[in-house]
C-alpha cells in the first residue's frame, strides 16, 4: 500500500502544472508513500503539512492492559470497546509513539515541516497559524522567487542521516528499517541495515514515549519535544546542521518553538534550555540509553531488525525452543487453548512482503504480552512486521530471506533451540550448519491471501518486490 500511495502522489504531480505541493500526510504508510512520489518529482518543493495529536485520553499502558484482559476472557467486549474510544477520541494521531508520530518526528528533523509543526494539537490557534504558514512558505520556495527549494535539493546524504538519528534518539517504530531504505532509494541514495545499525551503535536514546515509557507524545512536545530533542542532538553532534530545509537555513532553525504572537501570528522562539521533564526527554550527557532504539540482528536465520528501546534488559538475551507457525491466528487460538504456557520463540513464517505484502501482525501483542507476564521466556521471529508501537516483547522481525524464498526461517523445525541476542545483534538456530542445509524448505497454502479485500489489486507488487533489508519495494 506504501508504493501505492507513492504512485497515486506521482499521479497527481504527473500533469506538471504545479510550482509547489504540500503533502497532508500522517500515518504509517501514507507519509513514506507521499516521500517516494514527492522525490519522482525532485524539481518541485515539497512542504509536509501534519495534523498533530489528539489530545491525551486513555493512558496507553491502561489501554494494552485491557487488551491483555480481553485476550484472558476477563473482560468482555464491551469493556474493550470502552476503553478503545476512550484512546481515540478526538481528531489527531494516536497518542503513543508509533508509526504516524515517528513519521512526524522525521519529517521535522529532516527539515520536510515547519520548525515545531509536529505535536501541536488539531483545532488550536497554532495548530491553524503552523498550517497557514506551511502553505505560505509553499509559495515563497517556488521557482518563481528567491528561495527554490525543491524537495530533490533538501532531500540528500545528510538529511537521511539526520532521519536515521531522530529514529535512534526517540526509539522510534520499527517500520521505518523498511520506509528509510526505500525513500533514500528514490533519491538514489543507499541506505542499509548496516548503516541503520552502526548508527545505532553511536546515537544515544533521549527519549521515554510509550511503549518505551510511560508518557505519550503530548507529555514529550511539553517536555521540550522536537526543538529541545533537535538543539540537544545539534549541541553534542549527532546531526548534520548545514542540510537544506523548507524553512530557510540549515536544520539550526528547528531548535526553536513556536508560538503564537499578540495579534495571533506565528513567532519563534529559542528551544528550553533544560528539558520541562528528564523522566521522558534527557540529554546525550543523561542517556536513557548509550545507544539507539532499534537493533539489527543477524545470524543462520538471515538478518531482522529489532526493537530494544522497550525491552527490559533481562529480557534481550532468550534462548528457547521454537513452535511454528503459519498464521497469527494460530497463535491466538494455541493460547486461548492454553498450550502456550511455556518458554518459547514463536516462528511465524510466510509473512513477508513476497508472500502477504507483509500485514501488521498487531495481535501478536496481547497473548505474547500476557505469557511474558506470567513469567515465561517468550519471543518473536519474523519474516513479517510488527505494529511500528510494538517492543514489549523481544522480537527479530522483517527476517531476511522469507520464507517464500526459501529463507532458513523455513527450515525451522518444533523444537528446534533458537536463540536471541539483543546484547550482540545474534539471531541463531542452534543447529549444526550442515544439518540446516540438508533440511527440506517448509511450503504454505497462501491461496487465501491472494484474492479478495483488493489483494488482487496488489498481485503484481507481491510478484516483483524485492527484500525487507532493501526497503520491500518493487522499484
Amino acid at each position: 500500500s506504501r508504493d501505492v500511495i507513492a504512485m497515486a502522489t506521482a499521479i497527481g504531480l504527473s500533469h506538471n502544472m504545479f510550482d509547489a505541493a504540500v503533502f497532508l500526510g500522517i500515518c504509517d504508510k501514507i507519509v513514506p508513500g507521499l516521500i517516494m512520489g514527492a522525490l519522482a518529482f525532485g524539481h518541485v518543493p515539497a512542504v509536509f503539512v501534519p495534523a498533530g495529536p489528539m489530545p491525551s485520553g486513555l493512558p496507553n499502558d491502561e489501554k494494552a492492559r485491557i487488551r491483555q484482559l480481553y485476550a484472558e476472557g476477563k473482560v468482555g467486549r464491551d469493556e474493550l470497546l470502552k476503553a478503545e474510544s476512550a484512546s481515540y477520541h478526538s481528531p489527531g494521531t494516536c497518542t503513543f509513539y508509533g508509526t504516524a508520530n515517528t513519521n512526524q518526528m522525521l519529517m521535522e528533523i529532516m527539515g520536510l515541516h515547519l520548525p515545531g509543526a509536529s505535536f501541536i494539537n488539531p483545532g488550536t490557534p497554532l495548530r491553524d497559524a503552523l498550517t497557514k504558514a506551511a502553505a505560505r512558505r509553499a509559495l515563497a520556495i517556488t521557482a518563481l522567487g528567491n528561495e527554490f527549494t525543491p524537495i530533490g535539493r533538501l532531500y540528500d546524504e545528510k538529511s537521511v542521516v539526520n532521519g536515521v538519528v531522530g529514529l535512534h534518539a526517540t526509539g522510534g517504530s520499527t517500520n521505518h528499517a523498511l520506509h528509510l531504505v526505500a525513500m533514500a532509494r528514490m533519491a538514489g541514495i543507499q541506505l542499509t541495515l548496516q548503516d541503520i545499525s552502526d548508527l545505532s551503535d553511536i546515537v544515544p536514546l533521549l527519549a521515554r514515549v510509550y511503549p518505551n515509557g510511560l508518557a505519550d507524545v503530548n507529555h514529550f512536545h511539553a517536555a521540550g519535544g522536537m526543538p529541545y530533542l533537535i538543539s540537544q542532538l545539534l549541541q553534542n553532534g549527532y546531526l548534520h546542521e548545514d542540510v537544506k530545509t523548507v524553512w530557510g537555513g540549515g536544520l539550526s532553525g528547528y531548535a526553536r518553538e513556536p508560538k503564537l504572537g499578540s495579534e495571533g501570528e506565528l513567532v519563534y522562539e529559542d528551544a528550553p534550555a533544560e528539558s520541562g521533564n528528564e523522566n521522558i526527554l534527557s540529554t546525550p550527557a543523561k542517556p536513557f540509553r548509550s545507544n539507539g532504539g532499534l537493533k539489527v540482528m543477524k545470524g543462520n536465520l538471515g538478518t531482522a531488525i529489532s526493537k530494544i528501546s522497550a525491552v527490559k534488559e533481562e529480557r534481550h538475551i532468550i534462548e528457547a525452543p521454537a513452535l511454528v507457525f503459519h498464521e497469527q491466528q494460530e497463535i491466538i487460538d494455541a493460547f486461548k487453548a492454553g498450550k502456550l504456557d511455556r518458554d518459547f520463540i514463536a516462528v511465524l513464517r510466510f509473512q513477508g512482503p513476497k508472500a502477504k505484502g507483509m500485514p501488521e501482525l498487531h495481535k501478536m501483542t496481547p497473548p505474547l504480552g500476557v505469557l511474558q507476564d506470567r513469567g515465561f521466556k517468550v519471543a518473536l521471529v519474523t519474516d513479517g512486521r510488527m505494529s511500528g508501537a510494538s517492543g514489549k516483547i523481544p522480537s527479530a522481525i522483517h527476517l531476511t530471506p522469507e520464507a517464500i524464498d526459501g529463507g532458513p526461517i523455513s527450515k525451522v523445525r518444533d523444537g528446534d533451540m533458537i536463540r536471541l541476542d539483543a546484547t550482540t545483534g545474534n539471531l541463531e538456530v542452534l543447529i549444526s550448519a550442515e544439518e540446516l542445509e540438508a533440511r527440506p524448505t517448509a511450503k504454505a497454502d497462501l491461496s487465501h491471501n491472494q484474492h479478495g479485500l483488493g489483494r488482487d489489486l496488489f498481485a503484481t507488487f507481491r510478484q516483483m518486490v524485492n527484500g525487507s533489508t532493501e526497503g520491500a519495494t518493487p522499484l
